[in-house]
């Protein structure tokens, strides 16, 4: 077990809470964002972060261009809203914010000299993390990164190491620094290899899958969460529920039926979670027990009521959305050689136009594998040759291995 209590710094809720308010089709969230945000500041004290969102940033014209999923999870939150703020200036509260950290980060700065003066490295190391935890606190990035980097230089410990990296890991994630989050995991990864204890090992993998889920890296995220659903502790990182959430989400569009009955649908830990997150249910459950006109109503559901309103998820809901319809098209016409396209609509519970417009789209994109008899209102599935996949994968293969031996032959030559 880690040695040493994680603190929940920065406190992650407050980005996702801007994004929220920074978004108008979800206007009958924002007050609640609107509360949440101000108490998470006032009772941090995050002056520095204060400042920042109440700041307005000019767009650039090419990013004025840009549709807001275009960029990266939650970038408009931490940086403002772009072209206005969302949060207004209260002077009077910025000043006395101000006051308070400015006291609190001199009481450390004193210790920090006396530990320097009379104590060892130990105290040392302490006190340069006691400063560190608190920029971190109040959001102030760049004097936080430091601070951090400069408590990992002079930290011994590998299990304290570990610990400031993933404070790091967290910094990146609220301020949604993509490259600061990439550098930092695969350092903290290094660290834990050279004998990380289990709590920190389980730890990153939800730190890691996180990241996955927010570059839609859904398989690797699903795999990640599912081994460490029933060891969870990183609740500095996002909550229980959220986790679990997170986890049928990922795991409703990559495992296969068998495993998402045994990893999903009759995990214990999902099991529990459920109730307060029905939608979820709906959605594997009815994919499962091939109800699909049920399936599509929560899967509409999820996307209003979990995907768009999610930071991480948000860019990624249509994608998401439309992945799980040609799941649920090619589960569904695989158990039969043809159907009417009168059964179909009536199956999912849409018009025979909707399922005409979808399955054609699909079908032109090499996504879906049968053919429209529009005389007969048939969809007749054509089952793709084995022998012939993998006759193609042997010439795929072997015309790169032939460019690669031409290359080499260049530079012997």
């Amino acid at each position: 077990m880690a040695d040493e209590i994680v603190l929940p710094i920065p406190n992650l809720s407050i980005p996702q809470s801007l994004f929220v308010l920074s978004r108008p089709t979800h206007a009958h969230l924002h007050d609640k964002a609107r509360q949440e945000v101000i108490a998470g500041i006032k009772a941090d004290n995050m002056a520095p972060y204060y400042k920042l969102i109440t700041t307005p940033t000019p767009l650039s014209p090419s990013s004025s261009s840009s549709s807001p999923s275009s960029s990266s999870p939650g970038s408009t939150a931490a940086s403002g809203s772009g072209s206005g703020v969302v949060i207004p200036l209260d002077s009077a509260l910025l000043a006395e914010m101000e006051a308070a950290n400015e006291a609190e980060l001199k009481k450390l700065d004193d210790r920090l000299a006396e530990a320097h003066k009379t104590e060892g490295e130990m105290e040392i190391s302490d006190a340069l993390k006691a400063r560190a935890n608190y920029l971190t606190r109040i959001g102030s990035k760049d004097l936080a990164i430091e601070a951090q980097k400069l408590a990992l230089e002079k930290t011994p410990g590998l299990g304290s190491r570990i610990d400031i990296v993933l404070t790091i890991v967290r910094i990146a994630f609220f301020f949604a620094d993509n490259d600061l989050l990439t550098s930092h995991l695969a350092k903290a990864e290094a660290l834990i290899e050279e004998g990380g204890d289990w709590d920190r090992r389980n730890r990153l993998k939800v730190y890691t899958g996180l990241h996955a889920l927010s570059i839609r890296q859904f398989s690797r995220a699903a795999t990640l969460f599912i081994d460490a659903l029933s060891t969870f502790t990183a609740s500095e990182l996002l909550p229980y529920n959220d986790f679990v959430g997170m986890t049928v989400v990922a795991g409703a569009l990559t495992l296969g039926r068998v495993e998402l009955k045994k990893k999903i649908i009759a995990a214990p830990e999902v099991n529990q979670v459920l109730p307060e997150l029905p939608v979820l249910g709906d959605l594997v459950k009815n994919l499962y027990d091939c109800h699909y006109d049920k399936f599509f109503v929560a899967l509409a559901t999820l996307e209003q009521t979990h995907l768009l309103p999610s930071r991480l998820l948000a860019p990624h809901a249509r994608f998401y959305v439309r992945e799980m319809r040609i799941l649920a098209y090619t589960q569904l016409l695989e158990s039969y050689r043809s159907l009417t396209m009168a059964s179909l609509s009536t199956a999912f519970g849409v018009s025979e136009g909707f399922i005409d417009s979808e399955l054609s789209r699909f079908i032109a994109n090499g996504r879906l594998h049968c053919t429209i008899d529009k005389v007969h209102g048939i969809v007749e599935t054509t089952r793709p040759s084995k022998k012939n996949a993998q006759y193609e994968t042997v010439v795929r293969q072997g015309d790169v291995l032939l460019n690669e031996v031409q290359r080499l032959s260049k530079v012997l030559v």
